[in-house]
């Protein structure tokens, strides 16, 4: 995992954030030798847990990479309603925010098939494996595709390993 990266998941970590880490990191974490180069989790968009995400990323100048302005992030209960997802950029890398997770649902549904994962800072969530390969089948994208060969060998191991 990046140096950068890990950050971003300790300040998360740290200031309480509700999420699940979903995407490519979750790949890593069950042993796919995949490259990332951002961050994608499944959090709770509620305006308590949005605000703590702004707390934890505020030192690290976020702002919304979806806009031309790159306009900095400001949580408030205004900006949370109807959110569905934030897509930011930090000086520790590129964060995606997300309300639900093609294939698995919304927050409620990700969290129910996520297990935890012990990083040297606390622990978070992540996708099990089975959820991570049926959420990398519903996106479709010639590099999910190839994820979900990988993560299919993986699991195959792992079988074998329970035997």
């Amino acid at each position: 995992m990046a140096l950068s990266l890990e950050v971003l998941l300790r300040k998360l970590v740290q200031a309480d954030v509700d999420f699940v880490i979903v995407g490519g990191y979750a790949a890593v974490f069950h042993g796919s030798t995949m490259v990332t180069q951002d961050l994608h989790i499944c959090c709770d968009f509620s305006t308590a847990n949005l605000t703590r995400l702004g707390e934890a990323l505020r030192d690290l100048q976020p702002v919304h990479r979806m806009t031309p302005q790159r306009i900095p992030l400001e949580v408030t209960p205004t900006f949370c309603r109807g959110l569905r997802n934030l897509y930011l950029s930090t000086s520790c890398g590129q964060i995606d925010c997300l309300s639900e997770v093609k294939g698995l649902g919304d927050f409620s549904e990700v969290s129910a098939v996520s297990q935890p994962a012990k990083l040297p800072w606390g622990t978070c969530r992540v996708l099990s494996l089975e959820a991570l390969i049926k959420a990398k089948r519903a996106m479709g994208r010639p590099r999910d595709q190839e994820a979900v060969l990988q993560l299919e060998s993986i699991r195959e191991r792992v079988n074998e390993d329970d035997v």
